[in-house]
C-alpha cells in the first residue's frame, strides 16, 4: 500500500494548540489518533464525520497537550494505546497534576498498552512506519517515519523554524540537537514532517533555514 492511501487531518487541540492527527486508510476506514491531547469529543466527532473507526492511539511523548486525552479515547472506543518510550511513563503518571497546572482538568493519567524502543516498527493504517527514540524535549520522545512515503510525525522534536522546548523537567538541549542530527536528518531532505505545533515542513527546509539546527548554525556551534 502506498502513502497516498492514507488520509490525514490535523486537528489542533487544547489551549496549547497541539496538532492531533487523525489518520485513516481510505479503503478500510480504519484509523487512529496521534497525540490526542484533549477535546476528545471533538476528535471523535471528526472521526465520525469521516466514517473512521478508531483502532489505536499513538503517543510521541508524555506531555499533557499530547497525551491528556488518550485514556478517554481508549475508554470511549475500546482502542489500544501505543507509545511512547517507557522513559516517559513518569510524565504519563502526572497527567492529572499537569492538568491542574495548565487548566486542563479533563486530562487523565494513562498507561500505554505498548511501549516503543528505538528501531521498532508500527503499523499505521496498513503502512509500516519506523520508530526512532529522540530524547531531549522529553526522555521518552519518539517519532514515526515512512521512508518510501516521505512522511514523518515528529511531535515536539522539530518545528518549522524552531525546535522543542528543553527547559521542562527531563529536557536536555544538547540531547535534542543530537536527536535531530542523528535520527531525523538521515531520513532525507525530502522527508515531509508534521510537528506537534504549527505548520508542516521538510527536513531539507529546516536544514537550510531553522535558526536552531540549520547546517550553517550547527557548523559554527
Amino acid at each position: 500500500m502506498a502513502a497516498s492511501q492514507l488520509e490525514i487531518r490535523i486537528i489542533p487541540v487544547t489551549p496549547l494548540q497541539q496538532n492531533c492527527c487523525l489518520v485513516w486508510n481510505k479503503d478500510t476506514k480504519d484509523g487512529l489518533f496521534i497525540d490526542p491531547g484533549g477535546e476528545v469529543d471533538r476528535l471523535l466527532g471528526a472521526a465520525k464525520q469521516f466514517g473512521v473507526s478508531i483502532k489505536k492511539v499513538l503517543l510521541t511523548h508524555g506531555h499533557i497537550d499530547h497525551a491528556g486525552g488518550a485514556a478517554d479515547v481508549r475508554d470511549k472506543t475500546g482502542c489500544i494505546i501505543e507509545g511512547p518510550h517507557e522513559a516517559d511513563q513518569w510524565l504519563l503518571d502526572g497527567m492529572e497534576q499537569q492538568g491542574a497546572t495548565y487548566g486542563m482538568p479533563e486530562a487523565r493519567n494513562v498507561v500505554p498498552d505498548v511501549y516503543f524502543e528505538d528501531g521498532d516498527t508500527i503499523d499505521i493504517c496498513g503502512l509500516e512506519f519506523g520508530i526512532n527514540h529522540c530524547p531531549g524535549h522529553s526522555p521518552g520522545h519518539v517519532i514515526f517515519h515512512h521512508q518510501q512515503g516521505l512522511l514523518a510525525f515528529v511531535g515536539d522534536v522539530l518545528f518549522q523554524g524552531s525546535i522543542g522546548r528543553t527547559d521542562l523537567p527531563g529536557g536536555n538541549h544538547q540531547e535534542l540537537l543530537d536527536s535531530i542530527v542523528r535520527n531525523l536528518w538521515p531520513l532525507g531532505d525530502d522527508m515531509r514532517f508534521i510537528p506537534g505545533h504549527g505548520p508542516p515542513s521538510t527536513f531539507g527546509q529546516e536544514r537550510k533555514t531553522n535558526a536552531f539546527v540549520a547546517d550553517a548554525i550547527l557548523a559554527t556551534s
